[in-house]
């Protein structure tokens, strides 16, 4: 009977198994749950979702104040003053990026077996490139349906935008730049500056003159967040390696990690404010909103269409399909990121709060949360692949080009290839937007159409960026779940094998692969 005892207490506390079993433990009898009346439900769920609450209305209130402040004629100044507690917000993000990206990576890959790690990685780059791939697929189909470039006359001119785009480079010397950053020559500098290539044209003078188009490198302002990213995987398995003379300082960074999630807590109670002066000064700041959209109103509808039909409806089914549960329950949880991701237009600013979101609200554990939600920030773009897919064919029917098959195989993989460089930062995706017209030979030019309404296009990008990452870890979650309720089921099979004698197996063996309950180790007695 000893044995039986011993198993009463771990029946009571396996939770949802035996929850419906009446309470015999001898404690005496168990009082009623008195209900809680109308009044006392309400007030519990409005606190479980204060912040959420408060999100949405920073966003009502800031949109009905921008609405309400444009008509007066500010000065430029006075704009700025609008915008100024919404930069403050983007302010503290920033400032924290960089020790979360680096200790949560850290601490994470070294708590985490080096083979779980490359098992992990693999999932969730998987996971990453197919979204990708279908994020892109939607953005091409959804322009050849609504066609935003076609039947529209003329080009399209925006008052007071000029022909300032981006450089555009050659394609192999954006993906070796990729490459260059991935190995940040200098981590300090790699903090605010990476790699990027420029040319310089130089002339030989031989029986032919020629003119010599010669690739230089420069440094340009903006985090190497990729490089950060690659330094602090390699060298949390590297201390993990080095056994107990590592441990000091895998508990500094795991120290430091949990330090910076209560910053993060502590700006996450700021954020509907920052979110309802960012939402009230761009709106003021906006000039001339009606000839922008009767000018380029498709194409801001068939980006939003988009993002909306891969936010909405192919995020969620993925998610669903995969762990059988409720995908807005999951994207419910992480509401207050998501307005963050909007209010900011950051991917790589919305990360602190989207790490808080899931861990709390969502139950994915640190270890996953802390290791993949960082590098999904760096190389998972889906919002900028199906807006920059919508941008090429869109520019190509403005010039009346008419696009082959192998040139949208060609914006496909382009755009998922090229929004792995993309930064995390406000209109990361125009940047790489040259790369891809250059790939099929389409103007780039035109370009400064795209960076007219990118204030508003760029915002769903962060949405169903940081949306992607988000889903990522929960499916790396129930990955993990799987796997260790596997294991579980394999040592209870082994104990169950061990406590017969070799003869007595094969009858017991169909016991064997049930779910086990632990009163099976009674069946002996």
């Amino acid at each position: 009977m000893a044995e039986k005892i011993d198993m009463e207490p771990s029946k009571a506390s396996s939770g949802e198994v035996y929850q419906d079993e009446p309470v015999s433990n001898g404690l005496g009898p168990v009082t009623k749950a008195v209900p809680e009346t109308l009044q006392q439900r309400v007030r519990r769920i409005v606190l479980a979702n204060l912040l959420v609450i408060l999100t949405v209305a920073g966003v009502i209130v800031g949109i009905i104040i921008g609405m309400a402040v444009r008509n007066t004629e500010l000065t430029r100044t006075q704009v700025i003053y609008i915008g100024f507690p919404g930069e403050l917000l983007i302010r503290l993000l920033k400032m924290i990026i960089i020790p979360l990206v680096v200790c949560s990576l850290v601490s994470g890959s070294a708590s985490i077996d080096p083979k779980a790690l490359g098992k992990l990685g693999g999932w969730a780059m998987l996971f990453f490139l197919v979204t990708t791939l279908l994020s892109s697929s939607i953005g091409v189909v959804m322009a050849f349906i609504i066609k935003p470039g076609s039947n529209t006359g003329s080009k399209p001119r925006v008052a007071g935008l000029g022909d300032d785009v981006p450089q555009p480079k050659e394609i192999i010397d954006s993906f070796l730049d990729l490459i260059r950053n991935l190995f940040p020559s200098n981590l300090v500098s790699a903090a605010f500056q990476s790699y990027g290539t420029g040319y310089k044209f130089v002339t030989t003078n031989g029986t032919n003159i020629t003119v010599e188009k010669v690739p230089i490198g420069l440094d340009q302002d903006g985090m190497n967040i990729l490089g950060l990213v690659v330094f602090a995987i390699v060298f949390g398995v590297a201390l993990r390696k080095l056994g107990e003379e590592g441990e000091i300082l895998i508990k500094f960074f795991n120290s430091f990690n949990e330090a910076t999630m209560v910053l993060v807590s502590w700006i996450m109670w700021y954020a509907p404010v920052g979110i309802m002066f960012l939402v009230a000064g761009k709106i003021v700041e906006m000039e001339d909103v009606a000839t922008l959209f009767s000018s380029l109103g498709k194409y801001i509808a068939c980006c939003m269409v988009g993002h909306a039909i891969h936010g909405l409806l192919v995020l969620p089914a993925i998610y669903a399909a995969i762990t059988r549960k409720n995908p807005y329950t999951f994207l419910w949880g992480t509401f207050t990121a998501l307005a963050t991701a909007f209010g900011t237009s950051s991917s790589s600013a919305t990360l602190p709060l989207m790490m808080k979101c899931v861990e709390e609200n969502n139950g994915v554990s640190k270890h996953i949360s802390r290791f993949i939600l960082p590098i999904g920030a760096t190389v998972n773009m889906d919002g900028a692949a199906l807006f920059q897919c919508v941008a090429a064919v869109f520019i190509a029917q403005l010039n009346n080009i008419s696009l082959n098959f192998v040139q949208v195989i060609t914006i496909l993989v382009t755009a998922t290839a090229s929004s792995v460089g993309a930064a995390g930062i406000p209109a990361g995706g125009v940047l790489t937007l040259a790369i891809i017209l250059e790939a099929v030979g389409l103007p780039t030019n035109d370009i400064s159409l795209i960076l007219a309404v990118d204030w508003l296009v760029d915002r769903t990008c962060t949405v169903i960026n940081v949306e992607g990452d988000a889903y990522g870890a929960g499916l790396l979650q129930h990955f993990v779940d799987s796997q260790a309720k596997k294991e579980e089921g394999a040592e209870l099979s082994e104990v169950r094998l061990g406590d017969h004698p070799p003869s007595a197996a094969p009858e017991n063996s169909p016991l064997m692969g049930k779910p086990g309950g632990p009163g099976e180790k009674e069946s002996p007695m």
